[in-house]
């Protein structure tokens, strides 16, 4: 069975990175229209390839922003290692040995290792989420050998994505490239710091596009984006959170999986397309969790097979299985059994296809959606809703709005982590062992979501609602685990 090795990457959204002249390091502001996002405006000839087939200016434009990122890792319980090793086989595979040495010893902590790309010259870097995530320290190493301590301004689970930021000015960083225009056969390079093997590059051609190998979807119940450039440019465990570059050395991807039998390069990697990430990193950059939009529709991808079954006239685009209550899609008049064949004049032939070009938007943008239904091509004018069907802002709850019950600390859920678990508020409890919930089975990180009948948006729903309880004959309380594992506990019920 193959599996699959995960990865990073990068963009700036309403930030806008501006370059007086070429070859001089460019000055980060604010834009002054939301909306910009930072793309190709910022590409560069500066080095270009020359006649013919040359990388020897493309790894030199590029090597010196791409970073070595350390991460630490704190000492868990060997009970709680072994749940998340049996529930997360991505982290085992990825990590590999430096993993399992932090189950070995759980009192001793761990280390890992990445890479990433700096995106702006006053020290704003993109890399992958599973590389630094849940780590108690983060250290970035340039190209140079300078080392600093990095902070982590915002995560993606459904992405795979994380920025962060050093303390620093006049850096090196690389320049966008349209990967829209990215086609297939191109040569590309991929750049990053493989089995601690610092400012290594390979070079490659990319094998396909829109490629889907199902690990985020596996891994954020569902809600994972995935639309990969795949590449036959050699990448491993190190390489994640690195750069694909095109030969003007212009950001086009980030390296973000492998798949293999081995957990090392076989000859399929993949990157996630800049035309994903720049949305991501604006969102991150502006709200500190992403704004995702959702059409709110149930497909299939359109084979012989279902076309001969549903007596279909196409086998292009993707059929519409079912649509979700009150939807984007519902809203629009969309119907089962239509079939998409666009979002805004592009194909969409894949399911890949149509959850990159919806991901590029934000709750309350309006898209057209082309459509057959039967024989007759329709378009729909779709006003795109989040995941409670709103077009409201996500935001991110304040830490302070945490309280301590029962003995056990009960925190708001980030939003980020709502948004990849389909749900809307919810209070994540922590600190079970040494409180009055130690007896009920829960576990740390149990994110509670209602309580009897009572949907919980907010920490103090649970103090006032178990409080309610005592007076009766106990309350059920019901939640989700972060990796989407649904889970009752009876409270003060015999």
């Amino acid at each position: 069975m193959t599996s699959a090795v995960l990865g990073g990457g990068v963009a700036v959204g309403g930030y806008k990175l501006l370059e007086s002249e070429p070859g001089n390091v460019a000055q980060t502001t604010v834009a002054s229209d939301p909306q910009v996002r930072y793309t190709s405006a910022m590409r560069s000839s500066a080095y270009a390839a020359p006649e013919g087939l040359n990388f020897v200016a493309a790894a030199a434009a590029t090597t010196p922003a791409v970073v070595h990122v350390m991460t630490e890792y704190k000492a868990e319980p060997a009970s709680q290692q072994s749940r998340m090793m049996q529930m997360d086989p991505f982290l085992r595979q990825f990590f590999g040995d430096q993993f399992e040495g932090r189950q070995r010893e759980p009192q001793g902590g761990g280390e890992g290792s990445g890479s990433g790309v700096i995106i702006a010259a006053n020290g704003y870097i993109v890399t992958n989420n599973h590389v630094i995530d849940k780590a108690s320290k983060i250290t970035v190493v340039l190209d140079d050998k300078r080392k600093f301590d990095a902070e982590l301004v915002g995560a993606d689970p459904s992405t795979d994505l994380a920025v962060l930021k050093v303390k620093a000015d006049n850096l090196p960083f690389i320049k966008y490239g349209n990967s829209d225009d990215v086609k297939v056969g191109q040569w590309v390079l991929a750049v990053g710091n493989p089995f601690n093997l610092n400012s290594t590059v390979t070079a490659g051609i990319i094998s396909a596009k829109g490629r889907s190998i199902g690990i985020l979807a596996r891994e954020q119940n569902g809600m994972g984006v995935e639309s990969y450039i795949q590449t036959d440019a050699v990448v491993n465990p190190g390489n994640s959170g690195g750069a694909l570059v095109n030969t003007n050395g212009d950001l086009i991807g980030i390296n973000s999986a492998i798949s293999s039998h081995t957990g090392s390069f076989e000859g399929y990697a993949f990157a996630v397309p800049s035309s994903i990430v720049s949305k991501v990193v604006d969102d991150l950059l502006k709200y500190k969790v992403v704004q995702r939009a959702l059409l709110g529709v149930h497909i299939q991808e359109v084979d012989a097979r279902l076309a001969s079954e549903k007596k279909l006239n196409t086998l292009n685009g993707v059929y519409v299985q079912g649509l979700n209550e009150k939807s984007s899609a519902a809203a629009a008049g969309l119907k089962t059994g239509d079939i998409i064949t666009d979002i805004n004049g592009v194909p969409v032939n894949t399911a890949a296809q149509l959850q990159e070009q919806v991901s590029r938007f934000r709750p309350g943008d309006k898209i057209k959606v082309g459509y057959l239904r039967g024989s007759n091509k329709e378009v729909a004018n779709a006003t795109l809703f989040n995941a409670s069907n709103t077009t409201a802002v996500v935001h991110e709850l304040p830490a302070e709005a945490a309280i301590s019950y029962e003995g056990a600390k009960v925190s708001p859920v980030a939003a980020r982590l709502q948004n990849s678990l389909g749900i809307e508020g919810g209070a994540q409890i922590s600190g079970i062992k040494g409180s009055n919930f130690k007896e009920t089975g829960m576990a740390d990180g149990f994110i509670i979501t209602r309580i009897d009948k009572n949907a919980v948006h907010k920490p103090a729903d649970v103090q006032a609602y178990l409080d309610q309880a005592k007076n009766n004959s106990g309350a059920l309380v019901e939640g989700v685990y972060p990796d989407g594992r649904k889970a009752f506990y009876p409270i003060g019920r015999e």
